[in-house]
């Protein structure tokens, strides 16, 4: 009767690392980038061999004399500058040049150069173990620095040589790969490529900008404060289509009420004294004489009085023509002062618009009278309309929020009763033709030129 013999811990530790070994070097044949590989080196390596901390540094040859530490476990960065990191690089140069060999070597203090020794006491703790990844065509890629607490074992420095075969060898073909697919970005397709990029970038194409826009009444009638005064109530609520002289507001006339009444008594007063003089002329010739002064003084007195009934008939400010009222808000104006002229309202014919365009300066094109544009309004974000360019101001304007900017005016195409005075959008606005190379860097090159001076 045959019978199977239950294998040993040693035996089982033995199948367990080689396992792991097996598992190891798959996961480098099957790396694809130099990055991937390089983290399996410091970090998977811990699964067969234990260490607390490891790095991995760069051999640049001998003709640039410059190691360095390209990767660490448990470290997404390296930094550069840390103290521990450029003491490795110098401690690479070193050991490299006492032990250009490839096995691994277990480094004590005493191997340390002079200069590195104070760095040795202060970054390291525990023991070192220095292996160099040697392919097999000779070419030394980079080095191992391990570190743990206890010793390293015979046993250990054969597994870790055994590792830095394999991974010397995958790092130099995943990085050939690459230099490969580089080498065929170099072939002459490139230059087809760079000059299809060059030719489409001279492509003529015209040239155009986005601005801000907002549809406006087209010569509004403009309704104006006919005195000084003070606003006592706004009779029509805005956005009201209003009739011929209906009373749009109304000012406060207490004023102008109590002058007219004053005007009244004085001219009375003045007629009275003009009586009076032509009367008492028949018998005194010195008040005869004082007759043509009173009659001067009630005609002063009649045109007192009839500016004053003037100015009481403008107390109420009816509406020139029909049309749509538009202004902001009644409580802009009950109780404001306003002086004569100031403009209060707009009376316009809805279906009479234009659109007014404000094109920053920064974005300034050379446009022409009958130039192309289209309006996105946002109450209609899924529709554009069709517009042509009537005219752009010389001046550039200060705009509420501190923009400087054109004033472009510009009618649609084909009216559309949707739409509404008020609404605002952008507009895409059309100049001259350019290649598209002028389309695609005009900022920047503006930019450039205005930091040069050229």
């Amino acid at each position: 009767m045959a019978t199977s013999a239950q294998p040993s811990a040693q035996e089982l530790a033995t199948l367990v690392h080689l396992a792991t070994l097996t598992h190891l070097e798959a996961q480098i044949r099957v790396a694809k980038t130099v990055q991937e590989l390089q983290f399996i080196s410091v970090n998977e390596t811990r699964r067969l061999v234990p260490y607390e901390q490891a790095y991995l540094l760069s051999h640049a040859g001998e003709a640039a004399g410059v190691s360095r530490v390209i990767c660490a476990s448990s470290v997404a960065v390296v930094e550069r500058d840390a103290p521990m990191i450029r003491w490795l690089g110098e401690m690479a140069q070193a050991l490299s040049h006492a032990h250009p060999g490839d096995e691994p070597v277990t480094v004590t203090e005493e191997m340390c150069p002079d200069s590195c020794r104070e760095g040795w006491r202060e970054h390291v703790r525990g023991h070192v173990l220095w292996c160099p990844l040697k392919h097999p065509d000779e070419t030394v890629l980079g080095f191992w620095w391990f570190e743990r607490d206890y010793p390293w074992e015979e046993n250990d420095r054969a597994i870790m040589h055994r590792l830095a075969g394999s991974f010397a060898y995958a790092w130099k073909a995943v990085a050939t790969r690459h230099r490969a697919w580089s080498a065929r970005i170099k072939t002459p397709s490139v230059w087809l490529m760079a000059a299809a990029v060059v030719g489409a970038l001279c492509l003529p194409v015209r040239v155009s900008t986005v601005a801000p826009v907002k549809v406006m009444a087209k010569e509004p009638t403009i309704v104006s404060a006919p005195m000084d005064g003070v606003i006592a109530e706004v009779l029509v609520p805005p956005n009201t289509v209003v009739t011929q002289h209906r009373p749009l507001f109304r000012y406060d006339d207490t004023n102008l009420r109590n002058q007219f009444r004053v005007a009244e008594k004085q001219l009375a007063v003045a007629q009275a004294e003009h009586t009076q003089a032509i009367q008492g002329g028949f018998a005194d010739p010195q008040r005869k004489a004082e007759a043509p002064l009173k009659a001067a003084e009630a005609a002063l007195k009649e045109t007192e009085l009839t500016y004053a009934q003037e100015m009481l008939a403008q107390v109420e400010v009816r509406a020139p023509q029909e049309g749509l009222l538009l202004y902001s808000d009644k409580a802009d104006w009950i109780g404001k002062p306003v002086s004569v002229g100031e403009r209060i309202m707009d009376i316009a014919d809805p279906r009479r618009i234009e659109l007014r365009i404000d094109l920053p300066v920064s974005d300034a094109l050379l446009l022409r009278e009958g130039a192309d544009a289209v309006a996105f309004f946002d109450a209609l974000p899924l529709e554009s309309f069709e517009a042509t360019v009537r005219r752009a101001s010389y001046h550039a304007e200060v705009l509420p929020g501190d923009m400087l900017a054109y004033r472009i005016t510009a009618e649609l195409a084909t009216a559309d009763p949707r739409i509404r005075i008020g609404w605002q959008g952008s507009a895409k606005v059309y100049g001259e033709q350019g290649p598209l190379a002028f389309l695609l860097f005009r900022r920047p090159l503006m930019a450039l030129r205005q930091l040069v001076g050229v």
